[in-house]
């Protein structure tokens, strides 16, 4: 059972909206000087082939590879941590930061296998699996741990 990973329905018009605010806040995002820009989880133009880039490194000077497991770590960010963080270190403020705070808090979870459906639990962290925005989200959550 641990290999399964939770899905979430998003409506249509929500993803819409998320890539809409994607194309806004992604660029704002990523031009920032707080942005961790050797991080290339989730990052267009950086895949696996920037691992060869670490390799071929290695043989002209010390470097080094870090590898984590970070299955659930989508599930972990804090929302008043995040928002505040975005707030101070990106300056995303005003009506981006309350769509922002809107988008992650209040949301929902239950689980349905056949039909069984557990009670409703309130999720208090983490980005909905299978968004639009949750990669760059939890993209700029890891640049602000690591850049601390």
């Amino acid at each position: 059972m641990l290999s399964y990973r939770p899905i979430s329905n998003l409506t249509t018009i929500s993803k819409v909206i998320e890539r809409l605010v994607l194309d806004r806040l992604g660029p704002h995002l990523l031009s920032s000087p707080n942005f961790a820009r050797l991080q290339s989880a989730y990052r267009r133009g950086h895949s696996t082939e920037t691992v060869n880039t670490v390799y071929a490194a290695a043989d002209a000077k010390i470097t080094a590879l870090v590898g984590l497991d970070i299955s659930a770590s989508f599930d972990t960010i804090d929302h008043d941590v995040f928002a505040s963080r975005l707030e101070s270190q990106f300056g995303v403020v005003g009506a981006a930061s309350s769509w922002l705070r809107s988008y992650l808090h209040g949301r929902q979870q239950f689980v349905r296998l056949g039909g069984h459906s557990s009670p409703v639990t309130q999720c208090d962290c983490g980005v909905p699996p299978g968004s639009v925005l949750g990669p760059l989200l939890f993209t700029i959550i890891t640049g602000i741990i690591i850049n601390r």
